[in-house]
C-alpha cells in the first residue's frame, strides 16, 4: 500500500489537486453514471452541518454553473462554486482503498478540526 499522494502536475498550486487514484475512480464512476466528460464533471462543495460544523459535498454534475471554478485533470473536470472554494483551495482529493473502507479522502490544509468520519470539518 502506498501512503504517498501522487498529484497530477498540471494542478494549480492554490487550486484543487486530485491524485491519479482519484482521477481513475472519478473517470470510471462518470462512465457508469453516463456523465459526459466533455460537458460534465465532479462537483466538490462545502455546506453547513456535520459533526464539526462544515461538511464536504461530492457529486456528479452534467455541466458547470456560471461562477464555478473549473479544474481540468486529463479528461476529468472538477467544479467548485465560489463559496466552497474559500474552504477548499489548496485541498487534495485522494481515493483510498483499505480492508476496512474505500472512498474519497479530503486532505484539506484549511481544516483546523475534523471528525472521525472524515466528511466533516471546521476552519
Amino acid at each position: 500500500m502506498e501512503d504517498t499522494l501522487k498529484v497530477v502536475p498540471t494542478a494549480p498550486a492554490k487550486g484543487i489537486q486530485v491524485t491519479d487514484k482519484a482521477i481513475a475512480r472519478i473517470r470510471s464512476a462518470m462512465a457508469k453514471e453516463g456523465i459526459s466528460p466533455e460537458q460534465g464533471g465532479l462537483r466538490l462543495g462545502v455546506q453547513g452541518g456535520g459533526c464539526s460544523g462544515l461538511s464536504y459535498n461530492i457529486r456528479f454534475d452534467t455541466q458547470p454553473r456560471e461562477r464555478d471554478r473549473v479544474f481540468q485533470f486529463a479528461d476529468v473536470r472538477v467544479f467548485v462554486d465560489p463559496k466552497s472554494f474559500i474552504y477548499l483551495h489548496g485541498m487534495i482529493l485522494d481515493y483510498q482503498e483499505t480492508l476496512m473502507q474505500q472512498g474519497f479522502v479530503f486532505v484539506n490544509p484549511n481544516s483546523t478540526k475534523s471528525c472521525g468520519c472524515g466528511s466533516s470539518f471546521s476552519s
